[in-house]
């Protein structure tokens, strides 16, 4: 039977599983919003901005471990996708990005709304595709949902012209796809596990750093099993945090430029670091010529591009990490490095983290760790980018596998508030707070209306500064305190959450915050929490840019007073 090219789509979608999409409709892609009627089991959210709407799916994709979808039209529609492609490209989310193009005959002639998307995206997609052949679509949206969902996951964007959704064709859905080209390895080679086994067996000063490839996998009790059988004590990447649990004895921190200082302390004296699915970035390794000096190196990843291209590392395991740690745990004998872990608890004891100060401004840390004790950590926490995030890490203890959500490789301010939506749509019975800074919660703020439009119960907590304050905090530290252009004019954030219908409350003062939290959680839909902090607030740790990791400014010790 034939259907016209929107029905195929809408079709494709049901037959993979899709449950929703979000996204804002427009000329070029009307045929196809036009035929969502026909399919009621396709949900349809319509968010306020097309980044929203790619953020909305990220979040999804990484709630769900399913692909997340989102939809626009051509033009500036598909263009406002882009950096919601970009942040899902960095941090191997898999979405499908779905945009509507000016029919076939105007292509190519700068048609009204024309944009040529998938060579603007060439290189941050997985793979895209311009359909314009209507027997190709069900095949193309097949090979998207594979191609974004296996290997290292990633966006696909499929761009279709208007013609092709009006046009019909025989609706025949391919049951497999065939990709020559697309090869990626699921199981490590047999000989290099039984190196790294050999390794780990014979290490003295081992550490585990647990990356994003962690959850991605879902490894977390193969994760568990080596750590505890071998003994190692595990640092995470701020991606990882949440792949093994933030209270356990074993658990270390967050390496890197704001991680703790005795993780970033164990790396650099370990002589054996185990990296588990994850890529070795400038944030977590700062100056790569200085980084983990006495250690021998064991990288683990299903992406080979990643293995060897910042750090040179002894021996390489492409594969997927939940098979790989399956396999090396076979070959793991019972260990217990007393002097090691006498050595790293003296350090966690002389450099620690969770240290607060009493005084009349609210502190952020204060206000974040309190969300914490509140929800005992059952709860989901989704960040946008600058020092609410580095805090976030910091000061809430994530107990439960993949419930820590940011925006890592890259730090997209926006990010939070639509991506919480989509969380929230993923895992309908979790919590979900959204911690946002001042600045990044105005990026992507029109998209209250779709919270109240759809009902989506999360929570939002501003930490507001009156400041950009991750940018403030490096001009205070390195540019001579000449603040250009980082302090911020803010709206009164309750009275705009309650011209959304979306009640709120203002907070300036430690014993408010409490009740204020326990306010929004027994709110029965969403609430915002204005907390008014100390404006001129750093994170600390710091590792000055250029750095070695050995290189750690602490918080200046005549400030601390108090712990929690």
């Amino acid at each position: 039977m034939k259907k016209t090219g929107a029905q195929i789509l809408c079709e494709s979608l049901v037959k993979e599983g899709v449950e929703v999409i979000f996204g804002i409709l427009g000329g070029a892609i009307l045929p196809v919003y036009d035929t969502f009627p026909q399919y009621p089991q396709l949900r349809h959210i319509l968010v306020r901005h097309e980044q929203g709407a790619a953020h909305a799916a990220d979040g999804y994709a990484r709630a769900t471990h399913k692909a997340g979808v989102c939809i626009a039209t051509s033009g500036p529609g598909a263009t406002n996708l882009v950096t919601g492609i970009a942040n899902a490209y960095m941090d191997s989310s898999p979405i499908i990005a779905i945009t509507g193009q000016v029919a076939r005959p105007f292509i190519g002639k700068d048609a009204f709304q024309e944009a040529d998307i998938t060579g603007i995206t060439l290189p941050i997609t997985k793979h895209n595709y311009l359909v314009t052949d209507t027997r190709e679509l069900a095949k193309t949206v097949k090979e998207a949902f594979y191609t974004a969902q296996t290997g290292r996951p990633g966006p696909v964007l499929i761009d279709i012209p208007k013609d092709v959704q009006q046009e019909k064709a025989e609706f025949v859905y391919p049951e497999k796809v065939d990709l020559p080209g697309y090869k990626f390895v699921s199981r490590g080679h047999s000989v290099q596990i039984k190196k790294a086994a050999k390794l780990i067996n014979k290490a003295e000063r081992p550490v585990i750093i647990a990356g994003r490839g962690i959850i991605i996998s879902q490894a977390f009790g193969e994760l568990k099993e080596l750590a505890e059988k071998a003994q190692i004590p595990v640092v995470n990447t701020l991606l990882g945090i949440s792949s093994f649990p933030g209270n356990h004895i074993l658990n270390f921190g967050m390496m890197g430029m704001h991680g703790t200082a005795y993780a970033n302390m164990a790396v650099q004296n370990a002589d054996l670091i185990i990296a588990i699915g994850m890529r070795f970035d400038d944030r977590a390794t700062a100056n790569t010529g200085g980084f983990a000096p006495l250690a021998r190196i064991i990288h683990i990843d299903i992406d080979p591009a990643e293995i060897g291209k910042n750090v040179p590392v002894d021996i390489p395991i492409v594969g997927d990490v939940k098979n790989v740690l399956r396999a090396i745990n076979k070959g793991i004998e019972l260990r217990e490095h007393l002097d090691w872990f006498s050595q790293l608890d003296q350090w966690r004891y002389e450099h620690p983290l969770l240290e607060t100060r009493q005084g009349d401004e609210l502190l952020p840390q204060y206000v974040i760790h309190q969300i914490y004790e509140v929800t005992k950590g059952d709860t989901t926490v989704v960040t946008g980018i600058g020092q609410h995030q580095m805090w976030a890490a910091q000061h809430i203890v994530y107990t439960k596998p993949d419930s820590l959500i940011s925006s890592g490789g890259l730090g997209t301010m926006g990010f939070a508030l639509p991506a919480a939506i989509g969380v929230k749509v993923g895992r309908p019975e979790e919590m979900v707070w959204c911690i946002d800074g001042d600045g990044s919660f105005q990026m992507t703020i029109q998209e209250l209306a779709t919270i109240t439009q759809e009902n989506i119960a999360i929570k939002i907590a501003i930490i507001n500064n009156g400041y950009l304050g991750m940018v403030r905090q490096w001009q205070e530290l390195f540019y001579e305190r000449r603040y250009v252009d980082t302090k911020l004019w803010n709206p009164d954030f309750v009275k705009i959450a309650e011209a959304y219908d979306i009640p709120g409350i203002r907070v300036r003062h430690r014993e408010e915050v409490i009740p204020a939290i326990q306010k929004a959680i027994d709110h029965p839909g969403p609430f915002l929490i204005d907390f008014f902090v100390k404006p001129e607030e750093n994170v600390y740790p710091m590792v000055p840019p250029g750095e070695s990791i050995s290189r750690i400014l602490e918080m200046p010790k005549p400030e601390l007073v108090s712990s929690y």
